[in-house]
């Protein structure tokens, strides 16, 4: 009798997550930032962590990049997507961009540049694991704080992930946004990727 009941609630239990979890894909809000926005000023006081080793960062007394180095004077594509070592972001979302890098930097563009709501040292073995630290500059997140200016912030606790980020990229001049695209769902891989952004250049 007990077993059948933690059989029944176990059952209810991952139907309720699974649910959660389609809902949270599919029921994103929209960004407060869009073409025309100041990137920079949409994040003011906000620094990211460039991906490196954990001796790189002690050397470095952990020093952080303000989000308005960045962008400062520069010609910048920039992703974001849910976290390193996922499936998308590993399989799709980041070979884009790294097999495009020279038809970027034909167009002009000074760096294209790979953020998750993960730590640097993730987003270091993770860029050096899919070999695309050479082409992309990758940045970590780690509190969520960039994303969750641009209200791009994802719970995607019922995947275990936590607070992470929606799937997006922006072609951003000197700061200003010049085409942004948000997917459906973070699952999603159908407007962020390197060929579309390629096209709003």
């Amino acid at each position: 009798m007990a077993s059948a009941i933690l059989k029944r609630a176990t059952s209810s239990a991952l139907k309720s997550a699974a649910g959660s979890f389609r809902i949270a894909a599919s029921g994103r809000g929209y960004a407060s930032v869009a073409a025309g926005s100041d990137i920079v000023a949409a994040a003011p006081d906000v620094s990211l962590q460039k991906a490196r080793s954990w001796d790189e960062g002690v050397s470095s007394e952990f020093s952080t990049t303000p989000v308005k180095d960045i962008f400062k004077g520069k010609k910048v594509i920039i992703f974001g997507l849910p976290g390193a070592y996922t499936g998308v972001c590993s399989q799709q979302h980041v070979p884009s961009y790294k097999n495009n890098i020279d038809k970027f930097k034909a167009k002009g563009i000074d760096s294209v540049i790979c953020v998750a709501v993960n730590d640097p040292y993730v987003m270091n073995a993770w860029a050096e694991k899919i070999q695309a630290k050479d082409a992309i500059e990758f940045y970590g997140d780690f509190d969520g704080s960039f994303h969750k200016s641009l209200d791009l912030g994802k719970d995607l606790s019922a995947a275990l992930l936590g607070p992470r980020s929606e799937r997006w990229s922006a072609y951003v001049v000197d700061g200003k946004i010049k085409a942004f695209n948000v997917e459906a769902a973070p699952s999603d891989f159908k407007v962020s990727g390197a060929e579309v952004i390629l096209e709003q250049i």
